[in-house]
């Protein structure tokens, strides 16, 4: 089977190539992907909304051993672009907190939109379906297939790798991508979970597991002020997520419980009105009780608000507000939201997402070295370089 533009991975990024690569060139294309169906990814994500892109989305907002690769592609098909084609398709969306962007109905909507955009560009769709090797003998591709038992072999001018990284395993992800760069000649960077809750030997957070609260978490790169939520298993929520695509094993990280307003000078207000009542009694009105009966015994959170100096007051926000923790690991790629790291863009157009070396090879999407913060960012990166792709490809 002859095709001009052969796609690998029914993703986000893979499908937005897809509806892009056809057009009105007539150009043949064919997107595969292994599960029986496509946008798993995007199906299950925010929640069953999806969280699509991000009304602030930036270059600041990714992570990559060159920070200027990004600028080209989100230039091109910015959080704009994308809201947009929304609106043709009338779907609603609302913005939550820190412009994170969500469907008003579902996730699906958004599949559908994409399926609907790839129907109208001709491309063709082959789900259960995998990939067992692939060769380029210098003009074209040929790919060998495995497709619900049977074998088929297809060529292709142009080949695109938007398979993904190695997050969530349980739904498909490996490092095939990884993989198929190594074989024509492309560097992958160090690949490690992101986005991940970090995790801490003999969790001492047990009793506080569904604890959470507002918080700023920061280490020597980066900071971020969201909540962080307590687990069975070490620590979790947007803070935590955020930070964990800036740490690394054996690093600490710091937790800031007060971040907004000065928490000494409300307990020296409080000690003049409420200054007989217990210490955590009054700690408990701005911490959760949980976590103030947690940290009474390490913090020595004994006696009567009154019954505490300025020097006290000033030594317990300060432990509050500067709480060092030194995780042990993470959860790891089973719960990570993206993959860190990836195929190096050092052999990437920027402008196109094509190969330097390999005329018509493309990566797309989480498997290149792009990773975005938490919050739509992700999406957009598959966005604008599944557009960038496509584009490319449609005006060769």
């Amino acid at each position: 089977m002859q095709v001009d533009t052969l796609i690998l991975g029914a993703g986000a990024a893979g499908m937005m190539c897809a509806a892009q690569a056809g057009g009105n060139s007539g150009n043949r294309v064919l997107i595969l992907d292994h599960a029986k169906a496509p946008g798993e990814k995007i199906r299950i994500s925010g929640g069953g909304r999806c969280n699509f892109t991000n009304l602030h989305c930036a270059p600041e907002n990714f992570l990559s051993q060159n920070p200027h690769f990004c600028k080209s592609a989100l230039k091109c098909y910015s959080q704009r672009d994308f809201i947009d084609l929304l609106a043709a398709h009338n779907i609603a969306w609302h913005e939550k907190t820190l412009g994170q962007l969500f469907c008003d109905n579902s996730a699906r909507d958004i599949v559908t939109m994409l399926r609907a955009e790839m129907a109208k560009s001709g491309a063709e769709l082959w789900l259960k379906t995998s990939l067992n090797e692939v060769s380029h003998n210098g003009s074209q591709f040929t790919a060998t297939l495995e497709c619900e038992g049977k074998r088929r072999s297809v060529t292709a001018r142009n080949f695109v790798v938007a398979c993904g990284g190695k997050s969530i395993p349980a739904m498909g992800a490996s490092g095939q991508a990884y993989d198929i760069a190594r074989q024509f000649g492309h560097a992958v960077t160090e690949t490690r979970p992101a986005l991940v809750p970090l995790t801490f030997s003999d969790n001492p957070f047990k009793d506080l597991s569904g604890t959470a609260l507002p918080a700023r978490v920061s280490n020597q790169r980066s900071s971020f002020d969201e909540a962080v939520l307590f687990t069975h298993r070490g620590l979790s929520g947007p803070a935590i997520l955020q930070i964990s695509s800036y740490w690394r094993e054996g690093e600490e990280i710091i937790l800031n419980l007060c971040p907004v307003g000065t928490l000494f000078d409300t307990l020296r207000a409080q000690r003049q009105s409420t200054g007989r009542r217990n210490l955590t009694t009054e700690l408990a009105r701005h911490l959760p009780q949980r976590l103030v009966a947690h940290l009474a015994d390490p913090l020595h959170l004994t006696g009567n608000l009154a019954d505490q100096s300025d020097t006290r007051l000033q030594e317990i926000t300060h432990a509050l507000s500067h709480w060092p923790l030194t995780p042990t690991g993470s959860e790891g790629y089973r719960t990570a939201e993206v993959t860190l790291g990836g195929i190096s863009t050092d052999g990437l157009s920027s402008q196109t997402m094509m190969s330097k070396t390999v005329p018509g090879l493309y990566f797309i999407g989480e498997a290149v070295d792009v990773t975005g913060w938490l919050g739509g960012f992700n999406f957009q990166w598959a966005w604008s370089s599944g557009w960038a792709a496509g584009r490319a490809i449609q005006n060769v």
